[in-house]
């Protein structure tokens, strides 16, 4: 299990008392696997921490699920356009196993940004990584052949490739089963 303190090593600007009130206003949860962290539909209030487990976040077109991403051990995760705007989310998030999360409220986080400064500066190095990663992601999916995805994501995310389904798998790297099991009989 992942704790937050770990996680602070990436920011080594945080001080002690940061640290602590950041902590202090952290309340953990566990989720079975299946169970919605967030909902499409309504508004996100929380960040979450994951402490142990993994979640994928997905939309719903046509009845089908569309995996966009997942988040593992030591990650933070949430809806973020929701989690900024406090509008209805458009995303689900969802354990993939028994995962357990430490989640802190967006009013909570705010307030903490007016005391700690440099809990606002992590925050901000939070959201540059998002923009990155939806950034690559989109460049990713653009420009790579299916093969490339494939082997992009078990060479950067390889615990993905054993926790996810072959189906949220083959969602998130925008191929049918059949492309994903093709590409993965060739390697």
């Amino acid at each position: 299990m992942k704790s937050p303190d770990e996680t602070f090593r990436t920011f080594p600007f945080l001080d002690q008392a940061s640290k602590e009130a950041f902590l202090s206003n952290i309340q953990f949860h566990t989720y079975e696997k299946g169970e919605l962290l967030e909902e499409a539909g309504k508004v996100c209030h929380y960040l979450y921490f994951l402490a142990e487990g993994s979640v994928r976040s997905y939309y719903l077109k046509e009845n089908r699920e569309i995996t966009v991403s997942f988040s593992l051990d030591g990650e933070f995760i949430t809806s973020m356009h929701s989690f900024i705007t406090q509008k209805p989310s458009y995303e689900n998030i969802e354990a993939m196993e028994k995962t357990t999360v430490g989640k802190m409220s967006q009013e909570a986080l705010w307030g903490l940004f007016d005391t700690h400064p440099n809990i606002e500066r992590a925050y901000r190095m939070i959201l540059e990584q998002y923009y990155i990663t939806l950034e690559e992601q989109l460049i990713f999916s653009k420009f790579k052949s299916a093969k490339e995805r494939y082997l992009e994501l078990m060479n950067t995310r390889p615990k993905v490739i054993q926790k996810a389904s072959v189906g949220h798998i083959a969602s998130f790297l925008e191929m049918s089963l059949e492309t994903l099991s093709r590409v993965r009989s060739k390697i």
